[in-house]
């Protein structure tokens, strides 16, 4: 059940306008999940700012994908599933790569696997992570520092995942062929 109506440019409140703008250009089309944020300009415009220090940060985009993908799957999100599965792909994630990760299983590549066993355990333990888990994201080629910058991708899917899921953002059409479910 769609709980929020899906705000367009013009039809949004006008604090939410100018981000939806940024966003439609970037993106190429303006998301659901976003259309839904803008109902109110304090998530979208916090999400926008966050969007952009994890976009502007460290990790390449098949590591950002990686990342969202395991967080919309850890997260039981159907929308940013959808999302993240169709944007990894177009990124050229090998679709045996987003499958894994949507079946809960890490992926084959060794560095990819331990940045997704990372933002699985962050949250799963609700940032408990143990010793072991540091180590073994370290192990494969990251630094320290660069899990503080896990924990902001985990922020921002977080909040796009709990908004949609909360409500009921549909899924749109050019998301439609990677539509996923938690019992899939």
């Amino acid at each position: 059940m769609q709980r929020f109506n899906l705000q367009t440019i013009e039809s949004a409140p006008e604090k939410s306008k100018p981000a939806l703008k940024a966003l439609e250009e970037r993106f190429g089309f303006l998301p659901n999940a976003l259309a839904t944020m803008a109902n109110n300009p304090v998530l979208l415009n916090g999400f926008v700012g966050i969007f952009g220090s994890f976009h502007g940060g460290s990790f390449d985009e098949i590591e950002k994908q990686v990342l969202l993908l395991t967080n919309a799957v850890t997260i039981k999100c159907p929308w940013t599933v959808a999302a993240h599965s169709t944007f990894a792909i177009e990124d050229g994630i090998a679709e045996s790569e987003v499958k894994a990760i949507r079946d809960g299983r890490l992926p084959r590549d060794p560095k990819y696997a331990a940045l997704s066993a990372l933002t699985k355990a962050l949250i799963e333990n609700r940032g408990n992570v143990s010793d072991v888990d540091i180590d073994a994201f370290v192990s494969a080629g990251y630094s320290k520092a660069q899990i503080l910058e896990v924990v902001t991708g985990v922020g921002i899917s977080t909040v796009a995942a709990t908004t949609t899921n909360m409500a009921g953002t549909p899924i749109e059409e050019r998301l439609q062929p990677q539509a996923w479910s938690a019992a899939a």
